[in-house]
């Protein structure tokens, strides 16, 4: 495949077996990415944009589980996530995510249209890159992700950074552990601290001003054509239950609760979210 390279993996986190990790050259830079793939003839490609503060390593349990299932399961970090490419210009609108969501789905995809998952403010992004070229997607999954966003969302998260930094974020909210070796506190929360440190501060604010500014699409996104589904785990506490709920009912979408799962059902609930795939995926 052109333009992808192999990598190390990111931040020493402790991945369920089966992903590799390479580079793509895309516009912005080198984007980072994990793949899964299926041990026999490919069912499709699938692939995931992570969500605010995330990356990549947030679908390390799904993937495999994915390429079990027959598909060819991508994630990648998005633009100032991690690893991934921080832009000269600090511009990370939902214009210019999108525009590298629909490039990686063509490099990824080989020019075919792909399954796309979007988490949370990663849903977002989806939805935007759906709206701007439908052809390159079989589907949509909008995974704990709801329609708008509102005032006073993450206004604590970007006064925190605007002060201290994104590495500031972790320490906030993990005072204990500020001074603690990487050994003391463990592979898991040493991966979050490293990506914390990794993560752009610009990619922080300007994603915590989308989820309190951006606007309903629902209508545009029905009209595109593409096939979509809204889930969420039942404990989801992020994005208001209801307002996912209602989304799906004007998208004529189907809908999914994920059992056991919260905001993150794909690490929490990680069965129960690829029946949840699966079964949709074998629908279209």
């Amino acid at each position: 495949m052109s333009g992808v390279t192999p990598i190390a993996h990111f931040g020493g986190m402790p991945m369920r077996p089966g992903s590799d990790a390479f580079a793509l050259d895309t516009g912005v830079g080198v984007l980072t990415t994990l793949r899964a793939r299926p041990s026999g003839v490919s069912r499709g490609v699938v692939l995931w944009v992570p969500g605010f503060t995330g990356s990549k390593e947030d679908a390390h349990e799904i993937l495999p589980r994915l390429a079990d299932a027959g598909y060819d399961a991508w994630a990648y970090s998005q633009r100032g996530q991690a690893d991934s490419a921080r832009p000269a210009d600090d511009d990370y609108s939902l214009d210019v995510l999108a525009t590298d969501a629909v490039e990686v789905a063509g490099i990824v995809g080989a020019g075919a249209p792909v399954h796309f998952i979007g988490h949370s403010l990663g849903g977002v992004v989806a939805r935007a890159a759906v709206l701007r070229d439908p052809s390159a997607f079989a589907s949509l999954t909008m995974l704990c992700s709801g329609p708008k966003g509102w005032p006073g969302r993450h206004d604590e998260t970007s006064e925190t950074v605007s002060k201290v930094g994104s590495l500031g974020l972790w320490q906030r909210d993990n005072p204990d552990k500020v001074d603690a070796s990487d050994e003391e506190i463990g592979a898991f929360e040493a991966f979050f601290r490293h990506r914390a440190a990794a993560t752009a501060d610009e990619n922080l604010l300007q994603g915590a001003a989308l989820l309190r500014s951006e606007e309903d699409t629902t209508d545009a996104l029905r009209a595109t054509g593409v096939p979509v589904l809204v889930a969420h785990g039942e404990h989801d506490d992020k994005w208001p239950i209801e307002w996912q709920r209602d989304m799906a009912e004007r998208l004529g979408a189907r809908y999914a609760v994920i059992p056991g799962g919260a905001h993150s059902p794909q690490a929490e609930a990680p069965e129960a979210t690829l029946d949840t795939l699966t079964t949709f995926y074998s629908s279209l």
